[in-house]
């Protein structure tokens, strides 16, 4: 059957019914929904209007008064059931976001595995959220740190991990004892609209099994730029964690801090891979590829420069040329399939620019020329793409969010070390090396400048037990595991006298009476 012939319409409306969704929920909206596997209207869904969302936060506050009250672990049960809800969910979610998005279908249900990873994480984590006894110099005294819920956390995802990135959020932010309110994608509400149907059936368990759950604890607003605004402007919404370019995060941080709130913010990614003259090329090659194509290049931590020695450039690059050509592209929902879509025609032709812009920059291209245009004339496959580029410059030094690995040649190990760092964005970077002073010196204080910095594997594909996030024109941002719950509370250093006199700190004296 060809992608023209396709048509998941029907099966669209059988996932979201089976996951809790009402079919009046897929019509009559104005934000239409398309598929980019070919480019077929799947769903038209309706959106917020601005003074709804307003009383959605009124209504979230109100939640989060109630939410924090609840003690820690016995919130964490209910992230152990939306955990069990995602595991029987697993196969129709996973389903959707690559019907919604276009991923393969081992990505799909990767995506909905995050989830459920993450879960599991908050359960643990929500006896474990420690404060410290600090020594002081006051007899009879006892100094400590306390951590308590912070308020609304306001999520804003993107479309390439469509549902991934609230779980990430939501799960620490409800176990730290907030309330949630999402923002997805106009590109993806689908998924979201199903997600928040199977985090009310957790809730509804919750409740039967005597668990006390407020209203509104995850609120689900589907809309445009005007309504993520109003979310990011409301100074009762402490805490703004917002995926997208730079360009949304420069729009966003300056307007949180203008009302002194917080933000998390994962932004661009510029991905570099240093390959040297120890590495296992067998390996690297199969690093190198899934980093740099999986999700037709629209990861945020997907590989978009790799600096190869010039001892084994001959050796491997060659090999990437014919990987790249031999690749599976097309119908992600084929286990044949590598590559799947990108997301629609802008990411299309914002891809064919930057490789003009590298042609003319003298850089020398494999692929990247569009696919399967005669069978979906609405969908946006594209040949990944290769550029030998002579030195760093032009637009490899932006970030396109599509398949084009950009190739650069080295001889001295501190050169690639400086060109992976020579880029406004710091979100992850690897090297392949079987050379212990070249690992550990990239790892080290002066070695790559990046949130994220791995050793014989790619730069994509991070595990939630790590705190994600990067530095540079990447935000600063922190998510998932680690300690980057710490970014959901706010912090009370606490002092306690529990003797018959008043000391004071520093030795200064202040008696009276």
């Amino acid at each position: 059957m060809t992608l023209a012939n396709l048509n998941f319409s029907a099966e669209v409306a059988a996932i979201m019914g089976r996951l809790g969704v009402p079919a009046t929920s897929l019509a009559g909206g104005t934000l239409s929904v398309r598929s980019p596997i070919n480019g077929e209207k799947i769903a038209a869904v309706a959106e917020i209007n601005a003074a709804d969302t307003k009383a959605a936060i009124d209504a979230a506050h109100q939640a989060f008064l109630e939410w924090r009250l609840v003690p820690a672990p016995k919130r964490g049960e209910l992230i152990r059931l939306l955990g069990e809800e995602l595991r029987a969910a697993k196969a129709d979610l996973g389903r959707l976001v690559s019907i919604e998005v276009g991923k393969i279908v081992s990505e799909g249900l990767g995506e909905v595995q995050e989830m459920i990873d993450i879960c599991d994480f908050a359960v643990g984590l929500s006896r474990q959220l420690y404060g410290l006894t600090i020594a002081t110099e006051r007899a009879e005294h006892r100094m400590m740190e306390s951590w308590h819920p912070l308020g609304i956390t306001g999520i804003i995802s993107a479309f390439n991990f469509p549902v991934a990135v609230w779980a990430w959020n939501s799960a620490l932010a409800l176990v730290c004892g907030n309330s949630t309110i999402w923002k997805p994608s106009e590109k993806t509400p689908l998924t979201a609209i199903a997600t928040q149907a199977i985090f009310e059936k957790a809730v509804s368990r919750y409740v039967a099994d005597g668990g006390k759950a407020p209203a509104n604890l995850s609120t689900l607003l589907i809309g445009g730029r005007d309504i993520g605004e109003i979310l990011v402007d409301s100074p009762k919404v402490p805490l703004i964690s917002a995926t997208g370019s730079t360009a949304m995060g420069r729009a966003v941080g300056p307007r949180v801090a203008t009302r002194f709130g917080r933000s998390i913010l994962e932004l661009g990614g510029n991905n570099a891979a240093i390959v040297c003259p120890t590495a296992d090329l067998d390996l690297t090659l199969r690093g190198v590829a899934f980093a740099a194509m999986g999700t037709a290049g629209q990861r945020c931590t997907s590989l978009r420069r790799l600096f190869v020695h010039e001892s084994v450039y001959d050796k491997l690059v060659p090999r990437l040329i014919q990987a790249y050509g031999s690749v599976t592209v097309g119908n992600p929902l084929q286990s044949s399939t590598l590559v799947g879509p990108l997301i629609d025609e802008g990411s299309f032709s914002r891809m064919q620019k930057a490789l003009d812009e590298a042609k003319a920059a003298g850089g020398k291209v494999s692929g990247g020329d569009r696919l399967m245009q005669n069978e979906a004339a609405d969908a946006y496959y594209v040949r990944p793409a290769i550029v030998e580029m002579p030195a760093q410059t032009g637009p490899v030094k932006d970030e396109t969010f599509a398949p084009i690995l950009y190739i650069i040649k080295y001889n001295d190990f501190d050169e690639a070390l400086a060109l992976n760092n020579d880029v406004p964005q710091g979100l992850s970077s690897s090297i392949f090396t079987n050379d212990l002073r070249e690992a550990e010196a990239f790892v080290s204080d002066r070695g790559s400048d990046c949130g994220i910095a791995n050793v014989n594997i790619g730069p994509s594909g991070a595990e939630i037990g790590g705190a994600f996030g990067g530095e540079k024109e990447t935000g600063g941002g922190r998510e998932s595991g680690s300690d980057a719950w710490k970014a959901y509370m706010r912090r009370a250093t606490n002092t306690i006298n529990y003797g018959k006199t008043l000391p004071l700190a520093q030795g200064v004296k202040f008696d009276v009476g």
